[in-house]
């Protein structure tokens, strides 16, 4: 259905956007796994989607980049946190 082909899209949107964050800040899988208390093979599938974010990680990471877990989702393009 329709409905399913947007979430799927967001979601799969959400993996390009840690992944570019990640790139954006010349940082490696390993540092931000380390961050996490992961490891980072599970980090790396987190990015190419082979794994769901827990929303946990997926706030760490909006804490850690100074973003909004919204941005993360692909919810807004406003890379800015909410005040």
């Amino acid at each position: 259905s329709t409905f399913c082909l947007i979430i799927f899209i967001e979601v799969k949107f959400m993996f390009v956007r840690i992944r570019n964050l990640r790139e954006d800040n010349d940082l490696t899988q390993r540092e931000i796994s380390e961050y996490l208390f992961c490891d980072q093979s599970l980090y790396s599938k987190y990015e190419r989607g082979l794994r769901d974010v827990p929303v946990e990680i997926i706030i760490q990471l909006a804490k850690f980049y100074n973003t909004s877990t919204d941005y993360i989702l692909g919810l807004t393009d406003c890379k800015e946190p909410y005040k």
